[in-house]
């Protein structure tokens, strides 16, 4: 298996109840009834934000030098279209089981491995990337969006001049929730699966602003698609 694992694996106690509590629901049972549960089902019906445009997102927006963040399941990354028939990938997440799962599933690309929690400052000695992907992240993210913002600051150390970060956040205002998606979110918001109760489409675009040029986002049902630039 080509997989190299660039950082070691994190402990329990080394993160806090709030940043655990998003993050742990990915278990490999999970995993495995994700795609059609969320990627087939949730998308289309509850959050009305079709899989395929989020595929397509990343197919206009990554590059051949990519650092994918909150892997999933890999099914974006299995999916898309590359610029580059070798393109180099780096995984970052704070799951580990999502790591494992994802590059099992792109081993052809030879992935490397980051666990990391995109609140607190990132350990990574390699070489800045041209495209970050973040496919619903920030909604899982604990605290309102100035908090998560962090994970924007982090990033932009590992992004090239120029480069790109894209990817999706399901907002709760901002965007038309009907009432099944909005009952859903409140459970989840319960459950602490997210914490996105105050995320705002205003606020997404200011904090993106902040720190980037170029910054476009798109709503689709409930999702915010964002795409952006590294200021030179």
């Amino acid at each position: 298996m080509w997989v190299y694992f660039k950082a070691s694996w994190l402990t329990d106690s080394d993160l806090s109840d709030d940043v655990r509590a998003g993050q742990d629901v990915y278990s490999p049972r999970v995993l495995r009834t994700y795609d059609l549960l969320v990627l087939g089902f949730s998308n289309r019906f509850i959050w009305k934000c079709p899989t395929k445009r989020l595929l397509a997102l990343y197919s206009e927006n990554v590059s051949g030098d990519h650092l994918d963040v909150g892997v999933g399941t890999g099914y974006f990354l299995d999916r898309c279209t590359f610029p580059a028939a070798t393109p180099r990938i780096a995984l970052l997440d704070l799951n580990a089981n999502c790591l494992q799962q994802t590059a099992q599933r792109i081993e052809r690309y030879r992935p490397e491995i980051v666990q990391a929690n995109l609140l607190q400052p990132i350990s990574y000695d390699g070489e800045r990337f041209s495209s970050i992907g973040m496919n619903y992240v920030l909604h899982c993210l604990p605290g309102d969006l100035n908090a998560k913002a962090a994970a924007f600051d982090h990033l932009q150390h590992l992004l090239k001049p120029g480069g790109v970060i894209f990817g999706s956040t399901l907002l709760a205002h901002g965007v038309r929730r009907g009432f099944a998606a909005r009952r859903l979110m409140a459970l989840y918001n319960r459950k602490r699966i997210f914490s996105n109760a105050d995320d705002s489409l205003d606020e997404l675009q200011r904090v993106l602003t902040d720190r980037f040029a170029n910054v476009e986002i798109e709503v689709v049902g409930c999702a915010a698609i964002f795409s952006a630039r590294q200021r030179g």
